[in-house]
């Protein structure tokens, strides 16, 4: 295939994995409660929600429809992308795509349901109630608690990628099993700052709650990954450098 046909072999895929990812979208649409249901199901009861703007409310609507379909498509659109690249790869690597594509969606997918029942309805109860005078109301608005709920839900998608991530760089040599061990207690600390980050609460049974799972998935990377290969030893002066055989 020449390069114009290989692009037009990717703008077919993008056009037919956007085209699924719209049906998903509509039909997230036409089910409004339903998908609010879910949306809204984390959030603290006791705190309500306010509406400040005259389209916020369908705007949000939309976009959250949007990644709703996206979220159902996403594994049509990564077939879509395997089936455009698997033909320049060997066999061996089109496994390895299969299992690094795989195990990441599966993985991000984690991290979004992890924060969905975990971090996000701890991180709003806190913050939903949390007031510096008596006299000062919470009155959240619908867009802050939908952009908290998305980003909350992104960051631990990523951060469920760890395993992913060191596996593929175990498989390149820039990581060991040796290595992460060595290196365990400054991931402690990292990880506690990580998870003190992603909720602000003051409690240290939350910081418990999210940052051992992130432990947990550290351990798992370690597992993962090779363990260090020793390099064969240097050949000495006398035994690799001797005098030539000039018969």
């Amino acid at each position: 295939m020449t390069f114009w046909e290989h692009l037009e072999e990717l703008r077919g895929s993008i056009l037919r994995s956007l085209a699924v990812a719209m049906v998903f979208a509509l039909l997230a649409f036409g089910f409004k409660d339903e998908l609010f249901f879910v949306v809204l199901a984390p959030k603290d009861p006791t705190v309500q929600l306010i509406n400040t703007e005259l389209t916020s409310q369908f705007m949000i609507h939309m976009m959250i429809s949007f990644y709703a379909g996206i979220i159902v498509a996403a594994p049509y659109i990564i077939y879509e992308l395997y089936k455009f690249i698997s033909p320049a790869l060997y066999q061996q690597e089109k496994r390895y795509a299969v299992r690094i594509v795989t195990s990441g969606y599966v993985m991000f997918m984690a991290g979004v349901v992890f924060s969905y029942f975990v971090v996000f309805p701890f991180t709003f109860r806190f913050l939903g109630n949390y007031q510096v005078s008596a006299d000062v109301k919470n009155m959240i608005s619908l867009s802050s608690y939908i952009d908290t709920f998305v980003i909350l839900s992104l960051m631990l998608g990523v951060v469920f990628e760890l395993p992913v991530v060191s596996w593929f760089l175990g498989k390149l040599g820039l990581l060991n099993r040796e290595l992460m061990h060595k290196y365990r207690r400054h991931a402690i600390v990292f990880i506690l700052i990580v998870a003190a980050f992603i909720t602000p609460t003051s409690d240290a049974f939350t910081l418990m709650v999210v940052s051992l799972p992130i432990y947990i998935l550290y351990e798992l990377s370690a597992y993962v990954v090779p363990k260090k290969t020793a390099s064969p030893p240097a050949l000495s002066r006398r035994e690799g450098a001797g005098e030539p055989n000039l018969n």
